[in-house]
């Protein structure tokens, strides 16, 4: 029977949770009392008073193998985790007594470079006494690991997320000026076709799919199966600024490239291929003062650098 009475904090079941913890993400009683170097019948026990508690089972152990219910399921990611957060205050202050948990944010590593760092020396010489720790990874959507905050490359979407769009991608094919100079005057599909395509991987995407979205909106036919395919965007860009090849890069990401001459974009065929980069964080997580401050200043500085684009 399910559970019809608030749980009050003082009686969380710790030794319980922690013992739920480490079977759930092991999927094994034997590996997860391992773990805990306790017995796995301590475990059991453990288990099933949690289970009395909620009045809901968290595992199923009709099958062959160990499997989370939906309650469980529902439950073991806020346990990991709260857990994950106590150890690294509680590490963060054996280390430094006055620090406090550095907030963890996830940027794409195409905005990191262009972008991003120079907010991070801002941010830095503002707030000295906050610590970041940045990560970045080629995905679509939200990394894999865990995070305080996360700028994705990615459509828009509704998930549980607290949501702010940062900015929407446009893109353009991009070159060196050499190669815009050997290719001019030709019409837009004709350059395209004489010049190999530089793709930037998506994560679980067809590798041609921002060529084929781009053919697609300027009505071009166009062989995108060709040219080389990189990591990030960053990457093909300075590609095609110091080779040969034609990149589809944001033109608002390396409006400094093209105002200085150093990449060009010949034509003025600009479209917007339905991405953006928007900032992402747990509805709770707006309760830690630090990280509602930082998710306001990142939105802030986004929006300045925006303006002063418009504005140049």
């Amino acid at each position: 029977m399910a559970r019809t009475q608030p749980v009050n904090r003082r009686w969380l079941p710790l030794n319980a949770l922690r013992a739920f913890d480490a079977v759930g993400q092991r999927l094994s009683f034997t590996a997860g009392a391992q773990a805990l170097n306790v017995s796995q019948s301590a475990v059991s026990r453990h288990i099933i008073s949690l289970e009395d508690l909620l009045g809901q089972k968290l595992f199923d152990r009709s099958g062959p193998t160990l499997a989370l219910t939906a309650a469980g399921q529902a439950l073991l990611p806020e346990v990991s985790k709260s857990f994950d957060r106590i150890e690294q205050t509680i590490n963060a202050i054996c280390l430094d007594p006055q620090a406090g948990r550095p907030i963890r944010i996830h940027v794409p590593p195409s905005l990191l470079q262009q972008v991003v760092m120079p907010m991070l020396q801002a941010f830095h010489a503002e707030h000295p006494g906050i610590r970041i720790d940045i990560s970045s990874s080629h995905t679509i959507g939200l990394p894999g690991h865990e995070t305080d905050m996360a700028i994705v490359f990615d459509r828009p979407n509704i998930d549980d997320r607290v949501t702010d769009l940062l900015w929407m991608v446009r893109v353009a094919p991009v070159c060196s000026p050499a190669v815009a100079e050997r290719h001019r005057g030709k019409p837009l599909a004709r350059f395209l076709a004489d010049n190999d395509l530089l793709h930037v991987k998506l994560e679980g995407q067809p590798r041609g799919l921002l060529w084929s979205t781009y053919a697609n909106q300027c009505r071009i036919a166009l062989d995108v199966d060709r040219g080389l395919a990189f990591d990030a965007n960053s990457l093909a860009v300075h590609y095609a600024m110091h080779s040969d090849g034609v990149a589809l890069a944001d033109i608002d990401m390396f409006a400094p490239e093209i105002a200085s001459g150093r990449l060009c974009a010949p034509y003025n065929a600009v479209i917007n291929d339905g991405f953006g980069y928007y900032l992402k964080l747990r509805p709770e997580d707006l309760a830690d003062p630090t990280i509602g401050m930082v998710r306001s200043w990142l939105i802030a500085r986004f929006a300045d650098r925006l303006a002063a684009q418009l504005a140049a």
